[in-house]
């Protein structure tokens, strides 16, 4: 009976109790503390997206101290353009189909560089055609060099032998005509060999001239021409004939070119200060002076042209852009004085209960509110002589609802 007791107790080990308690869930609590972790990552970075950048969108300028010589009023404002005294459409001089091009726009080149070179085979061909014909009048020269040299010799020996009267003077009168003769020849023939050396310089020149260079320094504005095309100095072949290379502007001469109305030409006056304003830029003041008055009016516009010159070289100044200028009173000169106040954009200055304030920007993008003393204006600027100082940054037309100590955040001017 042992035996069957034991395989029942087997059988009862095997049998699962449904009534015993679950096993705790240990996984469970695991994933509630990630999912906390995770939510409060998602806060964190909420907050550091829209609750740190809270503030108003403004655009700021520098405060610029005012330049020694004193502040200038400005008498006059204009518009008009930037222009280059020095530019100029390249071409060939001879008409030739282009074999390469070596510009594009934008390149500089200096004088003397190599824009492009025509197919030089037809002047090759009168090169060496050339090259042929002085060969062939130097040879001529040389064979009449030879015959001249045997006929004075034999002119010399026949004159000492008739005054023997060995010979007779018929025969020393021949010898010397053919002496003569040959002597005219070497004189021809050396002349034949000049003109064909003359001849191989032109067929040189020839050469040189399918290749176009550079005639002055400058930058590249325009490409005109492609390999294969028909170039010629002259308006010939209707159009499929180019009749220029490229154009090179000289940056260096560039000025600029305003129409003053004939009503206010009279505050105009040689070398006289301009501060110039470009569109592409507002915010560069660039000193400029007065170069000539065009003695020529416009009759439709009753304008008169006047030449600026632009002191401050820089490469964001290019042809035909727009600027605006002002005429500025010559400084007066007052010895041992120094400038007062500073130099602030207009749009910087707002009123506030009847006083001129300005909003002055603190390192943790918070706005001040100072109260202004202003002067004179300055272009598009206006000197302030107290309430600023030189390297503080000003907000730029601050809206009515910003106030001392509000929080800004920067406008994202990239792409403007």
């Amino acid at each position: 009976m042992e035996p069957m007791n034991t395989k029942a107790d087997l059988l009862n080990e095997l049998r699962i109790d449904r009534k015993a308690p679950p096993e705790p869930p240990r996984r469970r609590g695991l994933w509630i503390a990630v999912a906390v972790v995770v939510l409060l990552l998602v806060l964190a970075a909420a907050w550091a997206l829209f609750g740190r950048d809270a503030g108003v969108e403004v655009r700021t300028a520098p405060v610029l101290a005012i330049a020694a010589g004193g502040a200038s009023a400005s008498v006059l404002d204009a518009t008009g353009y930037v222009v280059a005294r020095r530019t100029a459409t390249v071409s060939a001089k001879i008409t030739g189909r282009v074999r390469e091009v070596r510009i594009e726009e934008g390149q500089r080149v200096e004088a003397g560089d190599i824009m492009a070179t025509l197919d030089p085979i037809d002047a090759d061909a009168q090169r060496a055609l050339s090259a042929s014909q002085l060969a062939a009048a130097r040879s001529q020269t040389g064979s009449v060099q030879a015959q001249l040299a045997q006929a004075e010799a034999d002119a010399a020996r026949l004159a000492s032998l008739v005054d023997q009267q060995l010979v007779s003077r018929a025969q020393y009168d021949q010898a010397v005509a053919q002496r003569d003769a040959l002597r005219a020849q070497l004189v021809t023939a050396q002349r034949n060999a000049r003109v064909a050396a003359d001849s191989l310089a032109i067929a040189d020149l020839g050469v040189d001239n399918t290749v176009v260079r550079a005639p002055f320094s400058g930058v590249v504005t325009a490409k005109a021409a492609q390999p294969g095309e028909i170039v010629s100095p002259l308006s010939a072949g209707g159009g499929f004939t180019r009749t220029g290379i490229g154009t090179i502007v000289d940056m260096d001469s560039l000025e600029i070119e305003v129409d003053v109305g004939e009503a206010f030409i009279g505050r105009v006056q040689p070398k006289m200060p301009v501060e110039a304003t470009l569109n592409a830029y507002p915010d560069w003041k660039i000193p400029a002076e007065v170069i000539a008055i065009i003695p020529a009016a416009d009759r439709g516009k009753a304008t008169v042209k006047v030449r600026i010159a632009i002191k401050e070289k820089d490469a964001r100044i290019v042809p035909d852009m727009g600027v605006r200028v002002s005429f500025l009173e010559a400084p007066k000169a007052e010895a041992a004085e120094q400038p007062r106040g500073v130099r602030v954009p207009g749009a910087a200055i707002v009123q506030r209960d009847g006083a001129e304030v300005a909003f002055v920007l603190g390192e943790d993008n918070t706005v001040a509110q100072r109260a202004l003393e202003t002067g004179i204006a300055l272009g598009n600027d206006r000197q302030v002589l107290s309430g600023l100082t030189a390297g503080e940054t000003v907000v730029l037309d601050p809206p009515d609802t910003l106030a001392d100590g509000a929080r800004v955040r920067m406008a994202d001017t990239a792409g403007r």
